[in-house]
This record gives structure tokens, sequence and C-alpha cells, in this order.
């Protein structure tokens, strides 16, 4: 069992340890990501005026009509004192050639006083990299790769992330399973390297006096073995994390692929408009015969009717679904519950009938699991202390990542040198049929 362990550590660990390295570093800084795009930005980020708003429907309108090769798609309905207006844009498609726009921008920041355009930019752009995308090309890369469109896809950088995540999981298992002891026998190459980093355990000694070794650090014990106990120890005391990372990236991004279909064919799930509706192809988004003003007043009403007392605070259209929706919460909730969003209420595009609602942290057993994806890996379920706890959780998976491919590397190296040593000396006769001993 363990020579197959080692094997599978081995492989999946080469598999995954460059994408969980930039998955690592990138995750310690995108928990981060509004204070830093903030900090950098202040010239899109922060109003120029201190007016009263103008109506935002209003604002978004006057986008529209300004650049007619873009739809609106998220708009804030009201703004903190200070703060620029941020509508999120997407491309229509151009009629010349049934393909969507490519405006250059996916992003347009105004004045809420004034209506003055403060900046635009493309979210996640992959190139120039810049003091206005850095942040964001950093969140897209977490999750994405920034893979290029693929036979009409965008996806295949979340897809290839998630096969990641599901191999990153396993290996969870296989590695905390090498660090327990082992039963004295005789050892392969790779196990008689392995050993010489552990301590040496005179036997008779007990479980957790054989183990204890695995979870302390020899600082001054050479290179190999302070990377043996780096990744050794490190994996250890940080194991339950880890896994929590590994399999809410898999979750997140196979969602509708693996994760949600999976669940549903053993639990109660609510599915969701979006788990119910195909997503249409890239190229090919749906139109809305609504608009925000018709939508908004209905969810108003829809919210009184169900004693919501949170105000509407955002509302966007899902142009690959079809679908509106109008999130309810007060300015000072703006990241949501815990990470787990707001209330929400869902229309439909083309004839405006209510088509669901989500309630942060309610319904099914499987429901809540679901809600509490994103905030455990994100952090933010336990707040401030959360990203603190989830940006050092980065910096631990890229040690990992660097002490594992270093290992395989010695590793590497000592079975060719085992190798070497075992080859017939020159004018052996086993060297001359060609084999590794005598005939």
């Amino acid at each position: 069992m363990r020579p197959l362990c080692l094997v599978a550590h081995r492989w999946l660990g080469l598999l995954t340890a460059l994408f969980l390295f930039i998955t690592g570093i990138t995750g310690a800084v995108i928990s981060w990501d509004h204070e830093l795009d903030g900090w950098l930005n202040p010239h899109l980020t922060e109003a120029r005026s201190s007016g009263v708003p103008l109506p935002p429907l209003e604002l978004a309108s006057q986008v529209e009509a300004r650049y007619p090769q873009i739809r609106v798609t998220s708009v804030p309905l009201a703004v903190a004192p200070g703060e620029a207006l941020a509508l999120f844009v997407q491309p229509r498609v151009d009629p010349e050639n049934g393909r969507l726009f490519d405006p250059g921008f996916n992003q347009v920041f105004l004045d809420p006083a004034t209506g003055e355009e403060l900046g635009k930019r493309q979210w996640g752009a992959v190139w120039p990299v810049t003091r206005e995308n850095f942040v964001s090309f950093l969140y897209k890369l977490h999750y994405s790769l920034h893979l290029p469109e693929m036979f009409g896809s965008d996806r295949w950088g979340i897809w290839l992330l998630g096969i990641i995540a599901i191999a990153w999981t396993l290996d969870c298992f296989v590695a905390v399973y090498l660090t327990l002891p082992a039963r004295r026998r005789a050892r392969t190459p790779d196990e008689a390297l392995a050993d010489e980093a552990r301590d040496d355990m005179p036997p008779g000694r007990t479980f957790w006096q054989r183990w204890k070794p695995a979870w302390r650090v020899r600082w001054r014990a050479g290179n190999y073995k302070l990377n043996y106990d780096l990744h050794r120890a490190f994996g250890l005391w940080t194991w339950l994390l880890l896994l929590i990372l590994a399999f809410t990236a898999f979750s997140l991004n196979l969602r509708r692929e693996v994760f949600i279909p999976l669940l549903t064919g053993v639990s109660n799930l609510t599915p969701t408009p979006f788990d119910q509706r195909p997503r249409s192809p890239k190229h090919a988004p749906i139109s809305p015969r609504l608009g925000y003003p018709e939508i908004l007043p209905q969810a108003q009403l829809e919210a009184a009717r169900r004693g919501w007392q949170e105000p509407a605070a955002r509302i966007g259209y899902a142009q690959n679904f079809g679908i509106f929706s109008v999130d309810f919460h007060y300015p000072d909730a703006d990241h949501g519950s815990g990470g787990a969003g707001h209330k929400r209420l869902y229309f439909d595009g083309q004839d405006g009938r209510p088509l669901g609602e989500r309630l942060p942290w309610t319904g099914t057993a499987a429901d809540i699991f679901v809600q509490a994806q994103f905030p455990l890996h994100s952090g933010r379920i336990l707040g401030l202390p959360g990203r603190i706890l989830v940006s050092a959780m980065g910096l631990i998976v890229a040690l990992l990542s660097v002490t594992g491919v270093y290992l395989w590397w010695k590793k590497r190296a000592a079975r060719r040198t085992a190798q070497v040593r075992r080859r017939p000396a020159p004018g052996h006769a086993g060297a001359t049929a060609g084999i590794g001993r005598p005939v």
C-alpha cells in the first residue's frame, strides 16, 4: 500500500505543483482585492464631487447610449459617500458577423453626483497589465489561468483548475497517510532517502512517539532535511485547511458540471434558476424584453410582500441565462453575509415573472453546504481573521509546492545515482551481454 501511495503522491504532486504555486500566490494577494484595488486606483474608485447622487439607473442608461455596443449588466443602486459608481458591462452581438463586439472594457466608473465618466477598464485583462487591472488580472488568473477561448468556450481554464483541485483533494489523503510511521521492512530507494530525513526512532516506541517527529521542523539539519520537514510538518499542521481549500476549489470551478449533480444525487438540494437553465453560447447572449426600470419596482414590491427590511442595493442581468437579479442589503453590508451573499430575487428577462429567491444561510443542509463553499474558500466566513488566515494559507500552498518539487528532484538524482552504482563495471560479462548481471 505504501509504495503505491508514494508513487501516487509523487505524480499527483508533480501534476498540481505549478498550478498550486500560481493559485497559492495569487490567493494570498486577492484576499485583499478591494483594498488593493482602491489603493492602486483612487482615480477610478473615488468620487470627485460631493453633491446629491443622480439616479443610478439613469446613469446606466446614459452609458448605454454613449456606448451602443455594450449592455450594462450590474448597477449599484446606492454607493457610500465618496465612492464612485462602478458599472459592469458586457458586449452586445455585432449584427455584421454574429459575434460579440470587443469594446475593450467591461467596467465604467462614474461620479455619482454629476455622471462624469471617471474612467473605464477591462477587468481581468491579460495584457498589458497595468495598475488599473493588476488586481483583477491576479483574481482571474487565480481561478481561470487566463486560458483563451477555444471551440466556442472561454471556460477551459476554469475546468482545468477544477480537475487540478480534484487531484489536490485526493492527494491530501494520500499525503497524510504517508506521514504515518511505516512498518520496518525492506525499503525502496525513495523510502530510503526519505528515511534519512526522518529522526532515527528506536523500536518499541508508541505510535504517537514515532509520529511526533513528523510535526516538527529541524531548522539546522541541512537543506534536504529542512525541505523535507517543511513539506511534511506544514502539511500536517494545516491539513484540514488544505483539504477545505482543495475541495472548495473543486466545488466552485466545477459547480454546474460535477459538484451540483453529485450533491443532488445524494441530498435534497434546492436548485437555483441558474441550475435550471442551460448557459447560452458565449456569442449568443439572451437579449431581455424588459429593462431595469420595469424589474426594480416589481422586485421592491415582492421584497415588501416577503417582509424584507433591507433596501434594494444592486440590480443585474445575466445575459447568458436571461435572468435579472436584485440584491437587498444595507450599504454597510456590501460584501455579503459572511461571504455567502445577500438576499436576492430572480426574474425572467422575457416576461418578468419571479423565478425564485436566495436567502443566505437558509434552506436544506445541502443548500447551506453549497452556500458555504465560497465563504470557506475565501475565508470570509470568519471575517477579517479568516481573510488573514486564507492569505497565509496561500503562501503555505506555494511553499508546499516548491518543497515538493525540490524533494522529487533530489530523489530523482538519488535514483539515478543508485542505477549507476548497480551497473556492471566495463569488461564485465553482464555488460557485454547488455544486462545487469553475468550470463
